[in-house]
């Protein structure tokens, strides 16, 4: 396992940067996008600011293991559903046949809402709380083992949603 972020600077950035997105809620889902891309470049995986395709907006895109990731980004007060999942699972679909995605819900997914979701369809993208976020911010995980085994147990199980406590039961995650 790599190790998470190692500079106390940036993690004490970074955290800062968190904290100030979760007391502000003015221009939250844009800030959220920007602190985003600011990770996801500290973790080496080339991000791209949010852009629009006729009509359709998508949150940013990285790259990882030389594949490109479609982000969706959501801080609401209410956890995620069905239907936000299936908007997203149709953005991606809607690209070539080789994208990924990464939905990144600081209030989480419903339990109900994964578990139709799950249903009957192949998933095409993984899920990430805030929860998990904290982790990989506090130093606690690196990104980049995250998204490998999120991915890896959405291939072998269609799980678009694992917390990381249960992909990291070596890692002490208590908040």
């Amino acid at each position: 396992m790599r190790p998470g972020i190692s500079d106390p600077t940036t993690i004490a950035e970074l955290e800062a940067k968190l904290t100030h997105l979760r007391r502000n809620p003015d221009n939250r889902g844009l800030e959220f996008e920007r602190f985003l891309s600011e990770l996801f470049a500290h973790f080496g995986l080339a991000p791209r600011q949010s852009f629009c395709i006729r009509g359709e907006q998508i949150d940013g895109s990285f790259t990882h293991h030389s594949e490109v990731y479609l982000l969706e980004a959501k801080w609401q007060a209410r956890p995620i559903g069905n239907a936000e999942l299936l908007t997203f699972h149709g953005k991606v679909a809607g690209k070539a046949e080789w994208s990924r995605g990464l939905f990144i819900s600081y209030s989480a997914f419903t339990s109900e809402g994964l578990e139709a979701f799950g249903r009957g369809r192949k998933t095409n993208f993984v899920c990430m709380s805030g929860v998990d976020l904290r982790h990989i911010v506090l130093g606690r995980l690196s990104l980049l083992d995250v998204l490998d085994r999120k991915v890896r147990r959405a291939a072998e199980t269609n799980q678009a949603f694992v917390p990381v406590q249960q992909l990291f039961p070596e890692v002490d995650l208590v908040i």
